[in-house]
């Protein structure tokens, strides 16, 4: 008897169009509005020599790096940054350009291409954030 009833309630959802969900779960539709959160993009990054590389295979190594640059103009330094303990690629890396119109080649050249089996991003460095005071000194002002 009970599978019957079972079986009647959902053809009749079925039947409504709501389907299995409407069975399994009551409060399908939330009624509340979530806060919508905009993320902004940073504006972008002024022209420079200086270049960003991320999406680094953790095999890259610097002289692959410059070499992979060096067919777009003059590299003068090329680091890919790694990890201490491993010593492997954390993922990014910077390379430095003679000139503006190098680095531009360098980023139209190398942006959205492979690099030991990874799609690699070029773009324009930005210079790095001040970093906070650190909080080891003596208080100030209670002497």
């Amino acid at each position: 008897m009970a599978m019957k009833a079972a079986t009647a309630a959902i053809s009749a959802n079925l039947q409504m169009g709501r389907g299995l969900r409407s069975l399994y779960a009551p409060f399908s539709s939330f009624p509340f509005n979530l806060p919508q959160t905009k993320v902004e993009k940073p504006p972008p990054a002024e022209p420079s020599t200086n270049l960003f590389v991320s999406g680094l295979s953790k095999r890259t190594t610097t002289e692959g790096l410059r070499d992979a640059f060096a067919k777009f103009g003059e590299v003068i330094h090329a680091k890919v940054v790694t990890d201490r303990v491993s010593g492997y690629s954390k993922g990014f890396g910077f390379v430095k350009y003679a000139t503006l119109e190098d680095a531009e080649a360098g980023i139209k050249g190398m942006d959205g291409q492979f690099l030991d089996g990874w799609v690699i991003f070029a773009e324009y460095a930005r210079p790095r954030a001040p970093l906070p005071p650190l909080n080891n000194g003596p208080p100030q002002g209670q002497w």
